[in-house]
């Protein structure tokens, strides 16, 4: 398999997690997952979130990005997470580079999976202004850091390696929908919704 033809296997198919390695000590700043480091917590706006879980997307022994959920407290369920009030972060970082349309394209099928035909209907527009601006991007190369961040009244921010793409995506609507696509129903991968909820699959 060479790299093109395993990104676009990765991204269309999506995840499979792995469960963060823990530091020493119940205050350990940082865990590990794949090689990658998350702190275990974050500030976001006037928010310090905490490391919800943590997951590697994976076909066989391709591995394509590790995703850590952040929270402003612990959840364990997909119903606990989505309807949380407050910031909140799912942040990801790339193993590999990935075209952003093929990205954009698992975003979409994602979504689509974990929503109502009531709820598409109010995240068409939504969708497609966060399709544009990972569209534009051309393509997330591997070591990149990429955020999206839900702030209550502000919307749906993506962040990559720390700088702000685009206008906020308005409305709380769209972070929920992304989420559920991590954690929901039809999750991109049961082992990684395992993962980013703190459990074993």
């Amino acid at each position: 398999m060479n790299r093109t033809t395993g990104s676009f296997v990765l991204v269309a198919t999506l995840f499979a997690a792995l469960p963060a390695a823990q530091g020493e000590g119940p205050a350990a700043a940082r865990v590990q997952a794949e090689g990658q480091w998350f702190d275990s917590r974050t500030p976001l706006g006037d928010a310090e979130l905490q490391l919800n879980g943590t997951g590697v997307r994976a076909v066989a022994w391709f591995k394509g990005y590790v995703v850590g959920l952040y929270l402003p407290q612990a959840a364990s369920t997909a119903s606990e997470a989505v309807a949380m009030p407050g910031p909140k972060r799912l942040q990801l970082r790339m193993l590999q580079t990935v075209p952003a349309e093929e990205f954009v394209k698992a975003l979409n099928k994602g979504v689509t999976r974990n929503s109502t035909a009531q709820e598409l209907a109010v995240l068409k527009a939504p969708l497609a202004q966060l399709a544009r601006q990972v569209g534009a991007l051309g393509q997330v190369r591997q070591g990149d850091v990429i955020d999206l961040d839900h702030q209550p009244g502000e919307g749906l921010a993506m962040r990559v390696n720390g700088t702000l793409r685009g206008d906020p995506v308005p409305g709380d609507a769209l972070f929920a929908a992304v989420l559920r696509s991590f954690v929901g129903d039809r999750p991109y991968d049961q082992k990684l919704k395992a993962g980013l909820l703190g459990r074993k699959a």
